[in-house]
């Protein structure tokens, strides 16, 4: 046994694991890019289009083939391995953004289906960085304690990458043009992206173990053991996507002005880091399966409460409070979809709760865009809750039928906990 599994597990000992802090530190580098880049591309789309209606088109071509073909390009790291898959999606990922930059250099000279063309081929070649490196956690990570903390303290940096991609992007335009970031966001995932690849852990993952985890039952165990964890990230996404649009319209509605949006939204991911680290720190008794339902209910309550705030001061606390299980149950979520699968295949499982989460909280802002016009923002809330304790039940009772399926091991320092 390695020096480091036998320390008191803590946020150190994670980064004191051989090489982890160079490949997380590139890892991060390269998925700043995903603050950065889409938020830039839709302003410069906008500028050069002069169209919000050619914007949000472009856009939803963009996050779409992002979105629901990352599990079709993390099979492809599964079976060829991070270094031979990642290389040729970042070659084709920075080429195609930096074309998209060329065409939209000068307004009101590109017809929006070649900018559609051009930023859907982008998309669908985004390296699935993400879940990438958690798959690298659970390999160079000794112990299942350390695997916890791992996935906690990179949910926590996550989302610090996407609340500061966009205060970048907030600056840079204030001197640049917008189509400047897009080049930005490319440079980014380049650069981390090599560092990445380069790291030993990175370069000792086999293309050959890959391949012989991920044939026959082991991939269709990846399909069949990640039920509980996908339901369960939709729901939060579903969640988030209907918080950002509710919180805009509670304000407007009583007449606070747009900081005071930015500050409530702020305080749901301040909750969000601190749950996400006091998670991590955490030795649980209790198995990853039976947490997972209990912090969607946590998140359903949460948000219940918000439906009775009076004032934005009142909201902006319950917005703390739910934040406080956003980070613990995706990072919960992720454990249990990485030990559902297969040796060969855990990018992949990564990569369909990372779908959940995205697909959910596009639908959340779409539901949340249909209910705001026709009830008001509290019951809009309490619905949103609804739906969040729903998902937690469905989750529970899988959980349940399931009985004695490996994620139901209590965590421990010994053995596989989730």
């Amino acid at each position: 046994m390695s020096s480091t599994s036998v320390v008191r597990p803590s946020y150190a000992a994670v980064l004191r694991i051989p090489h982890a802090r160079r490949t997380f530190a590139a890892a991060l580098l390269g998925r700043l890019s995903y603050g950065i880049a889409p938020l830039s591309v839709m302003l410069a789309v906008t500028r050069a289009s002069g169209s919000y209606a050619v914007a949000g088109f472009v856009m939803a071509l963009f996050s779409g083939t992002s979105v629901f073909l990352s599990p079709a390009r993390a099979a492809l790291i599964d079976r060829h391995g991070p270094r031979r898959a990642l290389v040729p999606m970042v070659a084709a990922y920075t080429a195609l953004l930096g074309l998209l930059t060329l065409v939209v250099w000068r307004p009101h000279t590109v017809a929006p289906f070649a900018l559609g063309a051009v930023t859907a081929a982008a998309g669908a070649c985004t390296p699935p960085l993400g879940p990438t490196m958690r798959a690298v956690w659970g390999r160079i990570a000794p112990d299942r304690a350390l695997v916890q903390r791992a996935y906690s303290l990179d949910a926590v940096a996550e989302e610090l990458l996407f609340v500061s991609g966009p205060l970048l992007v907030g600056v840079l335009v204030g001197f640049a043009p917008p189509a400047l970031g897009i080049v930005v966001g490319a440079v980014l995932m380049a650069v981390g992206t090599a560092g990445f690849v380069s790291s030993p852990m990175v370069r000792d993952v086999r293309p050959g173990e890959a391949k012989a985890g991920a044939r026959g039952k082991g991939r269709r165990r990846v399909l069949r053991g990640i039920g509980r964890p996908v339901v369960a990230a939709a729901g939060v996404g579903l969640a988030l996507g209907a918080v950002d649009l509710l919180v805009v319209a509670f304000a407007e509605g009583r007449g606070y002005g747009g900081d005071s949006v930015a500050w409530t939204l702020a305080a749901l991911s301040a909750g969000s880091a601190v749950g996400g680290l006091l998670n991590g720190a955490v030795a649980w008794r209790t198995s990853a399966a039976v947490r997972l339902p209990l912090l969607a209910v946590g998140l359903g309550l949460a948000l219940l409460g918000a439906g009775l705030a009076p004032g934005l001061g009142t909201l902006a606390s319950a917005m703390a409070i739910a934040g406080l299980f956003v980070a613990p149950a995706i990072t919960t979520a992720y454990l249990i979809a990485d030990e559902a699968a297969a040796p060969g295949a855990r990018v992949q499982a990564g990569a369909w709760v990372n779908t959940a989460i995205n697909a959910g909280s596009t639908a959340g802002a779409a539901a949340a865009g249909v209910l705001v016009g026709r009830l008001s923002t509290g019951w809009c809330f309490a619905v949103t809750g609804a739906v969040t304790l729903l998902a937690a039940v469905a989750v529970a009772r899988g959980a349940t039928r399931a009985g004695g399926a490996p994620e139901a091991v209590p965590d421990g320092d010994a053995v596989r906990p989730v």
